[in-house]
């Protein structure tokens, strides 16, 4: 397959990674990422060494896992793409009810919820967004260029979609900006300037405390960071560089110490901003990031 999209999914904190297949138009998905997480191993060659067991157990009882088993080339541990045994959506549940335990019934619960859910069809829009020429008509650093994303990721999913919030809302004790207050807080935002890192960090940071939307600001904001960093610095933040639990902690602090989540951004900037494989996998870590906050 040429054009290759990658995309990640989280179970338990693990990776389930998928490659979408453009010309049968569905996702396949690494067999060992599910057999890892099913057994709660970590060792490669232990999650390969079993699969290779079961896989050869279920062939001689004819199963359809094995039979519905394809190969496609995908990144092993030691850096290099390799083939490797990928299954499509009726596969990975087939393969899940092969473990015993609430864990699979649990995964299985997951698997089958998750692209239905509304942040896995806002998801879906959010990876339409990087092909789409909307993308380039984008308002870059302003409010409105931020409502016109959150409308695009969550347009028919909540009828709030694009509209700034007229309610106060709070998050674990932090309150966010008083919403009659909040139109004058988003002109001031958009007036702080963006030509430095430390700039458009800061201004990221003040429009997090705004928090102009009853849900979905988290990921609408940091692809708005993405925006600007690329119009400004020619740079964009692999996400995939920052766990999930260092962001929040950062995110946390950022209100009266910026430092860290500076560092931990400026760690992660790469020079690949027009790479489609980059972008997905910043939007998979981005909403990986909401999960159960």
């Amino acid at each position: 397959m040429s054009n290759i999209k990658i995309s990640i999914r989280f179970f338990d904190d693990r990776e389930v990674r998928a490659v979408w297949d453009e010309q049968n138009a569905k996702w396949w998905f690494s067999v060992l990422d599910i057999v890892a997480l099913l057994t709660d191993q970590d060792d490669y060659t232990k999650t390969r060494n079993y699969w290779k067991y079961l896989k050869a157990k279920l062939k001689k009882q004819n199963s359809q896992v094995v039979s519905a088993t394809t190969q496609l080339k995908f990144l092993a541990p030691d850096g290099k793409r390799r083939f490797a045994d990928m299954l499509d959506y009726s596969g990975i549940i087939a393969l899940g009810k092969e473990f015993p335990g609430k864990k699979a019934n649990r995964f299985i619960e997951w698997f089958t919820y998750s692209d239905e859910s509304i942040d896995g069809k806002s998801k879906t829009k959010a990876y339409a967004l990087f092909e789409s020429t909307f993308i380039n008509s984008l308002e870059i650093g302003s409010t409105k260029g931020l409502q016109q994303i959150h409308a695009y990721l969550f347009g028919g999913l909540y009828d709030f979609a694009g509209q700034i919030r007229q309610k106060n809302i709070s998050k674990g004790g932090f309150q966010f900006a008083m919403s009659c207050f909040l139109c004058s807080t988003l002109k001031e935002i958009e007036a702080m300037p963006e030509n430095t890192f430390d700039e458009i960090v800061n201004k990221y940071i003040e429009m997090n405390i705004a928090h102009p939307f009853m849900e979905g600001n988290g990921r609408s904001t940091r692809i708005w960071l993405d925006l600007i960093l690329k119009k400004r610095l020619k740079k964009c933040v692999d996400w995939s560089k920052i766990s999930k639990q260092d962001y929040m902690n950062a995110m946390k602090v950022s209100t009266i110490k910026s430092n860290t989540l500076k560092t931990l951004l400026n760690n992660a900037l790469t020079t690949k901003i027009n790479d489609r494989e980059m972008f997905m996998k910043g939007i998979d870590y981005s909403y990986y990031y909401e999960e159960n906050v």
